[in-house]
């Protein structure tokens, strides 16, 4: 039933903010919206996947790429995709691009430990990383996102603001069963940062 009313209101938001209204009423609208969509994602998160992951195919080809994947210059996160979305491991360059270690969120929620900064009302980094995570998994095919904000946590759990190329991609194993989603992302936050500082000064 929640989920439903969440869809309504979703649906509902949606529809009001095409409709000519003041500031004021836009950023409520937009509040309530990416509340809505954040909620809905957060619940379907605790089901996961309609995947039935062997653990011993997962782990097979998870030593496959363990390599490229240690070694990459590219941050990468390892997904679970049964319920709860748990964090199977990242990469040392993860680590260093969203300022953790595997050591504090491997085995964690995937929302746990990167949940959206409070501070920002109008944070949306949860549900289109759910909805794209969503997309790769029952389509069976890589899916490429628009750049996103998606603030992260320092060591003394202030958010810092950050930009992002996300990709996330399904890891198959050999009998073509989905075991694994990988979590790609291109830290593009300097270049975003300076491109609106440029803008503000042309303004």
């Amino acid at each position: 039933m929640q989920r439903f009313i969440l869809r309504q209101n979703i649906d509902l938001f949606r529809k009001r903010l095409l409709e000519q209204r003041s500031e004021h009423d836009t950023h409520l609208l937009k509040v309530m919206l990416a509340q809505a969509r954040r909620d809905l994602a957060i619940l379907e998160v605790t089901d996961g996947f309609d995947v039935e992951v062997d653990p011993l195919h997962a782990q097979v080809q998870r030593r496959i790429f363990r390599d490229s994947f240690e070694h990459s210059s590219m941050p990468h996160l390892l997904l679970d995709l049964r319920k709860g979305l748990h964090i199977v491991d990242i990469n040392p360059a993860y680590e260093r691009a969203t300022l953790t270690s595997a050591a504090k969120v491997a085995g964690s929620c995937m929302f746990d430990v990167f949940p959206d900064n409070p501070s920002d009302e109008e944070a949306d980094g949860v549900s289109n990383l759910y909805a794209s995570f969503k997309h790769a998994a029952e389509k069976g095919v890589p899916n490429a996102m628009h750049i996103q904000r998606y603030d992260v946590r320092d060591a003394s759990g202030l958010f810092v603001t950050k930009f992002w190329k996300p990709m996330n991609t399904p890891i198959f194993d050999a009998e073509g069963r989905l075991v694994y989603l990988l979590h790609q992302v291109d830290d593009v936050t300097e270049a975003i940062q300076k491109s609106m500082t440029e803008a503000v000064g042309r303004s």
